[in-house]
């Protein structure tokens, strides 16, 4: 559901997926790289696909670059039945997709520690500059409670991460054979669905 000409057109063109375009300058050995050599790099390298995709998903960008069929403009009703669960299923599917993230790079790992540190930084102040040293054993305690939270928190997510992780691919897979089934149907054509461009970059 990734448009490979628009990946190679972004990596080239948006500022975005700069570090990218470096990593395919330095396979290729040169500076300037073209449209068409940067296809053949994400077809023989699938990392530098998945790098541009993990990009994608930290900056809460999509990867599915496919646009909802439109049901009215359908005239066979097995058709329209198909076309309805793909378009339920491709909305799910960018719905969820940010859980396709690595949870140790996810922004949710990121506000847990950052809360931890407000934590610390508040009991440090409370102790230190408030002169409450008489209630320090209870402000660590509070402190050491936070910590506890935090951790069974981010144990949670995690778990969440995986399982909708997983989620995603299946739904990915299955969302996929709708869309050949409605091809093999003669109801749409995939070129037609492609989004070329992304509104989202600046």
């Amino acid at each position: 559901m990734t448009n490979l000409d628009r990946v190679a057109r972004e990596i080239k063109d948006v500022g975005l997926y700069n570090l990218i375009l470096q990593d395919i300058q330095k396979l290729l050995g040169k500076d300037k790289v073209e449209h068409k050599e940067i296809l053949d790099i994400l077809q023989k390298h699938p990392n530098i696909l998945n790098d541009y995709k993990q990009t994608n998903v930290e900056y809460n960008l999509s990867n599915i670059h496919l646009k909802e069929i439109d049901i009215d403009s359908l005239d066979d009703n097995n058709c329209k039945v198909k076309a309805k669960e793909f378009n339920k299923n491709l909305k799910t599917l960018k719905e969820i997709e940010k859980y396709t993230l690595d949870f140790a790079q996810s922004s949710t790992l990121v506000i847990i520690f950052s809360v931890e540190f407000f934590v610390l930084f508040s009991v440090q102040y409370l102790i230190v500059l408030l002169n409450l040293k008489d209630w320090q054993w209870w402000i660590y305690s509070f402190f050491a409670l936070s910590i506890l939270v935090a951790w069974w928190y981010a144990k949670r997510e995690k778990e969440k991460y995986r399982v909708e992780s997983q989620r995603f691919y299946k739904l990915y897979d299955e969302t996929l054979t709708i869309l050949e089934q409605l091809e093999s149907m003669r109801c749409v054509k995939k070129d037609d669905l492609w989004i070329l461009e992304s509104d989202e970059h600046v």
